[in-house]
């Protein structure tokens, strides 16, 4: 109801909206809030102490055909057509499965730290009226998730909003809204729906990384783009004791570690439920020796390190099955979603130069 009823007053002009009967959506709005409150856990985490994942809820759900209603119909016809298919639930999208990981994770934290507040917390975000919240609402509760906090925007940019949560990590279609989100200093990466979709485990959460321009800055990268392998070689090598500077998804690591080591604590080392990885084209021998010291003065953990020495990343994708690989090269996000892994562009760096814009992953 909180969520509702902050996102109201953001949505379109009253004269934008469908006039639906205003007993039976505000029984309908009432009873589904009522049915979403009841399976809510009571102790939802407050947004300074958790691990915010902000997800959209085009990459949440697949929403391709209410996609086409408004590009064919526009706006009005679109809020209509949700209202009038309110109760039919949403197919998951590329980001579910990740969200269910999260969950899993959340249940081991509750089990050990009962009064705790470092825990992921969810936030659907999304463009959309706060009409579509009941739809939302009814496929959250038929999925069986505990997504508590909402933000719909009814058409604005959800950026300044991400600030407020203090956001971790922000997931989304939009390539647009995830660079806004990079450049205020904002995890974010776009998402691309595979077109097989690997199993992934349900009882361990695995994410993978890449390294330049994704956990670290692009500045060896830069040296590869301008002067080739062989000065990007004797750069790495000259520089070894030199610690890279942060990437991106820095933070997010960071976050995931700091949870990770609240398992260990408790002597689960070897059975936590989140597992890391670094996927990147270095090779071990060569330059891969100031990337594993960058992290060890981070404090940061990888559990595997994979060196690939620029073969192709897929293959080493598949054995992982992550629920989310995050890479700066579109090269490497289109490889890896072609076995069936779950991809997230990070549009950062100096790759970008040579990436066309992806406007949109996934239909809305």
């Amino acid at each position: 109801l909180w969520a509702l009823m902050q996102a109201a007053p953001v949505g379109m002009p009253p004269s934008s909206s469908p006039s639906p009967s205003p007993t039976s959506a505000s029984t309908r709005a009432s009873a589904d809030i009522r049915q979403h409150e009841a399976a809510v856990p009571s102790n939802t985490p407050k947004p300074e102490n958790a691990v915010t994942v902000a997800v959209s809820s085009r990459v949440m759900f697949r929403t391709e055909r209410e996609q086409k209603v408004f590009e064919q119909k526009g706006v009005e016809e679109y809020l209509r057509y949700q209202i009038e298919h309110e109760n039919e639930p949403f197919a998951p999208g590329p980001a579910f499965p990740f969200v269910k990981a999260l969950e899993t994770v959340n249940a081991r934290l509750r089990e050990l730290y009962p009064q705790s507040e470092e825990l992921f917390d969810i936030v659907l975000v999304t463009y959309n009226h706060a009409h579509v919240g009941i739809r939302l609402i009814n496929t959250i509760n038929h999925h069986n998730l505990f997504i508590e906090r909402f933000c719909m925007t009814g058409g604005s940019s959800p950026i300044g909003y991400l600030k407020a949560w203090h956001t971790n990590l922000y997931l989304s279609a939009d390539a647009d809204k995830v660079r806004e989100a990079l450049a205020e200093g904002i995890a974010a990466a776009t998402m691309f729906m595979p077109e097989k979709l690997t199993e992934v485990s349900e009882s361990q959460l695995r994410v993978a990384f890449d390294g330049d321009a994704v956990l670290f800055s692009d500045e060896s990268e830069r040296i590869f783009k301008a002067h080739g392998l062989d000065k990007f070689f004797e750069h790495e090598r000259d520089n070894e004791d030199t610690l890279l500077d942060h990437g991106p998804l820095k933070g997010f690591l960071e976050a995931l570690g700091k949870l990770q080591k609240k398992f260990y604590a408790k002597g689960q080392r070897l059975d936590c439920p989140i597992r890391t990885y670094l996927v990147t084209a270095r090779s071990a021998a060569s330059s891969g020796i100031r990337a594993l010291k960058t992290l060890r003065a981070w404090g940061l953990e990888i559990d595997e390190a994979l060196f690939l020495a620029g073969a192709p990343k897929g293959p080493m994708l598949e054995k992982i099955r992550p629920h989310i690989y995050f890479d700066d090269q579109m090269f490497h996000v289109e490889g890896a979603a072609e076995m069936g892994t779950v991809a997230a562009h990070v549009p950062y760096g100096i790759a970008q130069k040579h990436n066309p814009k992806q406007k949109s992953s996934v239909g809305k």
